[in-house]
């Protein structure tokens, strides 16, 4: 199995990719967003180039736990995405609502600058949000010990 972790921004997508045994989340890249067909081009790229069969996109639900508009535009990426894959990559949902501010955390405590933290936080995230879903696959996850609810994916649309 080989997985992609995605952090979809409104200006930037963070990338992070599992190593060859699917136990670790390693960054990967960050993409700049330069319009939807050409976001899909490079990920695309990237699961052609590294036989991906999964994908985790961090969905940033609200505190509530509920899909807010934010969220509402990550599905319509993800379908988006859907789309453009063959049916052997099956796409996957994770709950991100904590991953930037723990990765931020610990980029402050490495004493990365400002600048360089604003550089590598993206593709940090998706790794954090990926490393999520690979310990929750694994059954030894603390935190985020399920997929978000999706029950209220009508209150969205």
């Amino acid at each position: 199995m080989r997985a992609l972790g995605l952090d979809v921004g409104r200006k930037t997508i963070g990338v992070a990719m599992t190593d060859a045994l699917a136990m670790a989340a390693h960054p990967l890249e960050v993409i700049a967003r330069a319009g939807l067909a050409a976001d899909l081009a490079r990920i695309v790229a990237l699961v052609n180039e590294n036989a991906v069969n999964h994908i985790v996109i961090g969905l940033p639900l609200e505190m509530s736990g509920k899909a807010g508009l934010r969220a509402k535009r990550v599905r319509v990426f993800g379908s988006a995405l859907r789309e453009a894959l063959s049916e052997d990559v099956e796409i996957h949902e994770w709950d991100e609502r904590f991953s930037t501010i723990a990765v931020e955390r610990v980029l402050i405590d490495a004493d990365l600058s400002r600048r360089r933290r604003k550089q590598v936080i993206d593709k940090q995230a998706a790794a954090f949000i990926l490393q999520g879903w690979l310990e929750y696959r694994a059954g030894r996850s603390s935190r985020n010990t399920t997929e978000p609810d999706t029950t209220d994916l009508d209150e969205c649309e």
